[in-house]
């Protein structure tokens, strides 16, 4: 007979995780207590998140709101999670996770680039926790294997409006900050034949 033994996840505080991080090559996500290391983007999915953030940082420009990269840490206390959404947008002024100066906790705007890994964890449970953020307002996942785009908005509390579009025609309104874009821009450049 033979005995297999489970070991046991380690978990880490986050102020283990935050130092790890620090000195990290890659990034990672931290789901209460556990590290979860981040997979790296295609070039179709860097490349619809610079089209978001190109046709996003002129409209936003001189207006109280801050625009971020895949690169700037979000911290959702709730459920003791750090994440690094794909294109997030937060009003002025910055509100910081306490002891920090690198980790933001007030999203209004956040949108994802759906990947084949992680699309029903954006969908599902990464979606859960960003609504437990109270400035959090309005959600947008994008495909990158075809014209596909899901549109999340909140309308009062504990309900969220939800509308999708495959029509690359169709112009997409954003409630949070008065912009508008084309289905289209976000997918500029993709090529959907290989």
């Amino acid at each position: 007979m033979i005995m297999v033994t489970q070991l046991a996840k380690k978990t880490y505080t986050v102020d283990e995780y935050l130092e790890l991080e620090l000195a990290s090559e890659t990034r990672n996500e931290y789901r209460n207590g556990e590290i979860i290391p981040m997979t790296g983007g295609t070039p179709d999915h860097n490349e619809i998140a610079v089209n978001l953030l190109s046709f996003l940082k002129p409209k936003l420009r001189g207006k109280t709101y801050r625009l971020f990269s895949a690169d700037q840490r979000l911290w959702i206390p709730t459920l003791k999670t750090h994440t690094y959404p794909d294109v997030m947008v937060a009003a002025k002024p910055l509100e910081i996770q306490t002891g920090r100066k690198d980790t933001i906790t007030n999203p209004c705007f956040i949108a994802e680039v759906l990947s084949r890994s992680t699309k029903n964890y954006d969908r599902t449970e990464k979606f859960a926790a960003y609504r437990t953020i109270e400035t959090f307002q309005e959600y947008l996942l994008i495909d990158q294997y075809r014209i596909h785009v899901e549109h999340h908005v909140k309308t009062a509390t504990n309900q969220w409006l939800f509308s999708e579009y495959d029509d690359p025609l169709v112009t997409l309104s954003f409630r949070t900050f008065e912009f508008q874009v084309q289905i289209a821009d976000l997918y500029d450049n993709i090529d959907f034949s290989n």
